[in-house]
């Protein structure tokens, strides 16, 4: 008799346990997926719901913690599916079926590309974002690019290092960052924009919080909109994305970057994030934007602390939950700082394993300024996650 540990923290374990017994590849892998180990918070449930999932965890051998308003389910996807199916689920209890159901879904099938302008890209890779900033005080890089032209040479090293998409910004939104006149960041990034796409790099994102100057961006060639207010700034953003039919990337942030440090107050960080982002999103589709043009970013460094930042990374499958394609922009924060004592100058190799983490628990697309540094350390992670 043999008894064999297996990893529980990957489906990827018990599927090659399967498929080593004969199992074909689909069934292995909805099975590993389906004993996987979950934890839900419902919240907002009626005393009647929560009185009813104590009763339904006896018997379905589910494990529940409850208050008030609320309840932890923890167990095996396969045990809490039933609670997803009208036909399964006790009366008391269907009112919690479709977002469970959303969420299971999202956890079985994770978006496998991401609809830009005229392509799609493939998530089964790492996507690598380059960093251009064309700004005098962005915190890492502000000054560097001192043209154009400049600009537009990084752009091309960008791309030979592997960059899969260039993120072109004209605005800081470092904390403490002055704004920018819309004609001003026009002018800053729209030269750069249509030297990059008649290059042929890219495709081109542009990193903006208002309507016009993603307007004047799209006309140039980008095909992504990167707002990091996640279009709680200008609610025209909405329209110009939805009409243009590009990619849109939602980002996570309180306030300004004038006011977001004030704002860093969370009792539970990486479920109040998910929270909000699934809120943006749903109106970002509910303004016309197809769902499967939407990527959202938890903001690492927007209105978050050091410790909010780490606990977020940690707990990043909370908002790949949600069941878009996941961005992080870990690149050069100061929360690396925190824990290395680099600074903001010497936090690539830091970067670089960061967002190595952040692919294990499920992000995709990777905003950094040194691609190559990434490139392999998101190589290296993504060999783990293969099946054999």
């Amino acid at each position: 008799m043999k008894v064999t540990a297996l990893a529980a923290h990957t489906p990827e374990a018990v599927r090659a346990a399967l498929a080593a017994r004969g199992w074909e590849a689909q069934p292995a892998w909805f099975a590993a997926t389906g004993i996987q180990p979950l934890v839900v918070l419902f919240e907002e449930i009626s005393e009647d719901e929560r009185e009813a999932l104590v009763h339904w965890s006896t018997k379905s051998g589910a494990d529940v913690l409850t208050g008030e308003g609320w309840a932890l389910v923890a167990g095996a996807a396969s045990r809490l599916a039933p609670l997803a199916r009208d036909d399964r689920a006790p009366a008391e209890l269907r009112r919690l079926g479709p977002e469970l159901g959303r969420l299971l879904a999202a956890r079985a099938e994770p978006p496998r590309s991401w609809t830009i302008r005229d392509t799609e890209l493939s998530l089964e890779t790492p996507v690598i974002i380059g960093v251009i900033n064309v700004t005098p005080d962005s915190f890492s890089d502000g000054g560097q690019l001192t043209s154009a032209q400049a600009a537009i040479e990084h752009g091309a090293r960008l791309t030979a290092d592997g960059a899969r998409l260039l993120d072109v910004g004209g605005e800081s939104t470092r904390p403490g960052a002055t704004p920018v006149s819309v004609q001003e960041e026009i002018g800053r990034i729209v030269p750069v924009i249509r030297g990059l796409v008649e290059r042929g790099l890219g495709p081109v994102s542009v990193d903006t919080r208002k309507a016009d100057v993603a307007s004047a961006a799209l006309e140039a060639g980008a095909a992504v909109i990167n707002d990091v207010s996640g279009m709680r700034f200008d609610p025209g953003l909405a329209r110009v994305a939805r009409d243009a039919e590009v990619g849109i990337i939602l980002m996570h942030m309180r306030g300004t970057p004038a006011t977001m440090d004030d704002l860093a107050r969370y009792q539970h960080v990486a479920a109040e994030v998910a929270a909000e982002l699934a809120a943006g999103a749903a109106t970002a589709e509910g303004a016309g934007i197809a769902r499967e043009r939407i990527v959202v970013d938890p903001g690492f460094g927007f209105a978050k602390t050091a410790t909010h930042n780490f606990r977020l990374l940690d707990e990043l499958a909370t908002v790949v939950a949600l069941g878009y394609p996941v961005a992080v922009g870990l690149s050069r924060k100061r929360f690396l700082g925190a824990a290395t004592g680099r600074p903001v100058e010497d936090r690539d190799r830091a970067t670089a394993v960061a967002c190595a983490l952040a692919w294990e628990r499920g992000a995709r697309l990777f905003r950094v300024h040194d691609v190559a540094l990434t490139r392999e350390a998101l190589a290296l992670a993504s060999a783990t996650t293969k099946p054999a």
